[in-house]
């Protein structure tokens, strides 16, 4: 019965409810978007602490510095080279598919105008003057930044004062992500609103074009998975990344199974030392790192729901909205925590940064699961790669 009233299956069954009483009952649920708006609220609320800890806590997690500078700078230097790999298939594709296009929706002017941005602007949008209006405003580029470098400081004061800041921390970004679950957990109430608003509103054409963005992700994911991180796994890690997949597949399928790369650790260090050979100290070091800080099937789904979304509303994104789209979605990975349905809290951080409306998340609701299920897989997948491809440089 538990596994029956899953959020999963509530949120599910929530957007056939919604559709229908956007249909049945238009004028009502107009007025219910209230309750769509505050689970919005919820969700835009999370993002700036949830990120700060999280990145804050990954970093500390590196132990010294000198590690940082041995095994920490490779696998951080692997994982954001992935991500951007990711993200930019998935923008890549989404503007060959081009999902959405032709549905337009009539916005106010304002909500989809976005300023022109010069390079200085971009530069500064990364790095802050002031952090507290950062974490007031909820830069979330200018929050990560100022997040690893205060991470790399602390790892250099004595060992006595960094387990108390690092207990501290841990705590915090513990509760965080009970927070988190307990919002995700609101999940079905908020869709249901959102998307019998929506339907209300614009009819069940809007939905139509799912199919496409759908196939556009997943066609993203699996073209990371088998040949970007297998052509890495071959070139830098020197192995044979197909077979290597068949001893950790264990780990990938419970990913896919749980949608929850924090509960496919323990399976993940498990198959890596045991099955695949790759050290104790490497796997405990680069796998829990992994499962913080590297998210590659959820960055490519962020950008391409980002374009998607925007298409849809009829915003035609230029160039320099795609760097921000691929800048906000390679950084605002590593804050996603490693939890079911975080990269929809994380997309907003990505519609946030170039304009788009936070509403137009409820349009891809009704196919976030299985896609969260296949995203996480390509997380999980990408974190052991770089575990046997660190592995071989500390070796050396």
């Amino acid at each position: 019965m538990r596994r029956l009233l899953s959020v999963e299956n509530l949120t599910l069954l929530s957007i056939l409810l919604g559709a229908g009483a956007g249909i049945l009952k238009p004028e009502l649920m107009k007025e219910l978007k209230i309750v769509g708006d505050v689970f919005l609220n919820l969700l835009k609320m999370i993002i700036v602490p949830l990120v700060f800890t999280s990145v804050f806590i990954a970093m500390l997690g590196l132990g010294d510095i000198a590690r940082f500078r041995d095994v920490g700078l490779k696998t951080v230097a692997y994982y954001v080279t992935t991500t951007a790999f990711s993200v930019l298939a998935g923008l890549v594709l989404v503007n060959l598919l081009q999902p959405g296009k032709g549905l337009d929706i009539n916005l106010p002017s304002d909500s989809v105008e976005v300023g022109r941005l010069s390079f200085e602007d971009v530069l500064w949008s990364i790095i802050p003057s002031n952090p507290v209006e950062s974490f007031a405003e909820g830069r979330v580029l200018q929050i990560i930044f100022f997040s690893v470098l205060l991470g790399l400081a602390t790892l250099s004061i004595s060992k006595d004062k960094r387990e108390h800041v690092f207990a501290l921390f841990d705590g915090l970004n513990d509760g965080l992500i009970n927070l988190t679950r307990w919002i995700i957990k609101l999940t079905p109430v908020g869709v249901f609103a959102l998307v019998g608003f929506m339907v209300a509103d614009l009819g069940l054409s809007v939905f139509l074009s799912l199919w496409k963005y759908a196939l556009t992700v997943t066609l993203g994911l699996l073209i990371h998975a088998f040949v970007t991180l297998p052509l890495l796994g071959y070139l830098l890690g020197r192995y044979n990344p197909y077979a290597y997949f068949l001893k950790v597949r264990e780990a990938v399928l419970l990913a896919f199974s749980t949608a929850s790369s924090a509960a496919t650790l323990p399976v993940s260090m498990q198959v890596a030392e045991e099955k695949a050979g790759v050290r104790k100290e490497t796997a405990g070091f680069v796998l829990p790192l992994g499962a913080t800080i590297n998210m590659d099937g959820t960055a490519l789904y962020e950008s391409v729901a980002a374009v998607f979304i925007a298409n849809v509303y009829g915003i035609n994104l230029e160039l320099y909205q795609m760097v921000m789209i691929f800048i906000t979605a390679t950084l605002a990975s590593i804050g996603a925590a490693a939890i079911p349905g975080a990269g929809l809290i994380m997309l907003t951080l990505v519609l946030s940064s170039v304009g788009i409306p936070l509403e137009g998340i409820a349009l891809i609701v009704a196919v976030d699961r299985f896609l969260d299920m296949l995203r996480t897989s390509i997380n999980v997948w990408g974190d052991l790669n770089g575990a046997r491809i660190i592995d071989r440089f500390v070796r050396g």
